[in-house]
């Protein structure tokens, strides 16, 4: 069965599931008690029992202006691990490319982006962590079908976030200072 996931690693973890047909299949919050580093993994072991091997995974990249970064970054370093370790790859999207997609601008607020989502696909959610989710899991059902060819539908904005995917920008080495 096919299915795309969202996931909005955090210490409330944002995790979405669509069918084969964009259909919700589930939309969770994902939080844990205790102390780290036990939280963390408690909450990494919840997020992968739910993903299942075949599954088109989307994961929202770091933000690297967040107060919490370690911990935020253990966490999602932990699902990347799992997922690697079960060989299910997954596609990395940057926060501000999330909301680019929704059809909002890269430094919108969480309460306007919920209207961007609302708009374009009548998702509701008190959580902006499944709701971000729920575009990852978007992006992973639009990238699939892009690689198949599909593009229709598609707004320039969505394609862009959609062509970066497929085929990411080459980095330029850094050039060395004093070189």
């Amino acid at each position: 069965m096919t299915r795309y996931v969202g996931i909005d690693p955090s210490t409330k973890t944002g995790l979405v599931i669509l069918d084969k047909h964009g259909e919700l299949i589930d939309a969770v919050e994902i939080t844990a008690e205790g102390k780290d580093p036990s939280r963390m993994i408690d909450i990494i072991e919840q997020v992968m029992s739910s993903i299942e091997d075949n599954d088109f995974v989307t994961i929202e990249g770091f933000g690297f202006a967040s107060q919490s970064g370690f911990l935020l970054g253990g966490i999602g370093w932990g699902i990347r691990m799992d997922l690697y370790s079960r060989r299910i790859s997954y596609d990395e999207v940057a926060p501000n490319a999330l909301k680019k997609f929704a059809g909002a601008k890269g430094n919108v607020k969480k309460d306007e982006l919920a209207v961007h989502i609302y708009k374009r696909w009548g998702f509701e959610h008190a959580s902006d962590n499944v709701r971000d989710a729920y575009v990852l899991a978007q992006i992973a059902r639009t990238v699939r079908e892009a690689k198949r060819g599909y593009y229709d539908g598609l707004t320039a904005y969505q394609k862009d976030v959609v062509d970066v995917i497929l085929t990411p920008p080459v980095k330029k080495p850094r050039k060395k200072r004093g070189a």
